[in-house]
């Protein structure tokens, strides 16, 4: 493997807006680091020394999104950022944020890509961190049948299945290696929900900041016209209405198989939190927060042994 240096952000970069789940907003800025310093996030609404570090024995919960804590500091919904910062290929960055959650902006990582692409990156002196482990690694969910299977090899690479059970969206796979053009192929994917999930959601404190333009709503059983009445006036918006295809038209899908994707940029965000990119070939079917973040944990422990 040619050896490469580690790299950080070129300027600082700063984002607004709602958070999805908290629907608090929160204002945040991305900041160079030097090398070997990794990813922190800094809760400057809570003092000076209100850190957490993105690894992933920090991880504290995963419903419907990750997750990290340190001591009275947490920092919820990292995953599109991390995919970000790893799919760019960032080392080293402190994210300073002064509120509980990243700001959601359209569901996807697009805005986060765009403002270091349009920058670009600082080599840095330090070799990049690849992590290998020595033997086959697999955690699995009985009940659903999920599981990730990592596989030692020269060369990270992903190759993931979604399958819902869905009429709708179907199986769908998604690949990434080195080659991959995360810019463009995977950063604009956005995050989605099952229409029948959406209220249940809200009643439950989940998705305050969701809204019609930062996520594909997938309507997979029959509704009633009073259904999308209430969607809509819940969103505050015009009357919506269900495509042919079986997608909420609020959006345009980017890809036919742009929620395959989207699980893959959760996925390399979650996998970012073993601290540096995997030498292995990963195998993901039906992955989510949960055992995504198990897998880190499992890497970090491999790697420490």
């Amino acid at each position: 493997m040619t050896s490469r240096k580690q790299k950080t952000l070129s300027r600082e970069h700063e984002f607004l807006g709602k958070g999805l789940h908290t629907g608090q907003v929160a204002r945040m800025i991305l900041k160079p680091a030097p090398e070997d310093h990794g990813i922190l996030f800094h809760r400057v609404d809570l003092g000076s020394d209100a850190f957490v570090r993105a690894i992933a024995e920090n991880v504290s919960s995963t419903a419907r999104s990750t997750t990290i804590s340190q001591g009275e500091a947490s920092v919820s919904t990292v995953e599109h950022l991390m995919s970000a910062l790893t799919g760019m290929g960032v080392d080293n960055a402190i994210v300073e944020i002064d509120n509980v959650e990243v700001p959601i902006l359209d569901g996807s990582a697009r805005f986060f890509v765009k403002a270091i692409q349009e920058d670009g990156l600082v080599e840095q002196d330090s070799l990049k961190r690849y992590i290998s482990v020595s033997e086959e690694l697999e955690v699995k969910d009985e009940k659903t049948g999920s599981y990730i299977r990592l596989t030692p090899s020269d060369t990270p690479s992903i190759k993931l299945t979604v399958d819902f059970g869905s009429k709708v969206l179907g199986v769908q796979e998604a690949c990434w290696d080195e080659s991959t053009d995360y810019a463009s192929q995977l950063a604009p994917c956005r995050t989605f929900v099952f229409f029948h999930e959406i209220e249940y959601l809200y009643q439950n404190n989940l998705v305050k900041g969701g809204d019609v333009d930062n996520a594909i709503v997938i309507v997979e059983h029959p509704v009633t016209p009073e259904q999308i009445d209430r969607l809509s006036s819940l969103f505050n918006v015009p009357k919506l209405a269900i495509n042919e295809n079986g997608y909420l038209n609020n959006l345009k899908l980017h890809f036919p198989d742009e929620c395959g994707r989207h699980k893959l940029l959760d996925l390399i965000g979650d996998l970012g939190l073993a601290g540096g990119l995997i030498n292995a070939r990963i195998e993901a079917f039906k992955p989510g927060h949960t055992i995504n973040t198990m897998m880190a944990k499992e890497i970090r422990k491999a790697i420490t042994r």
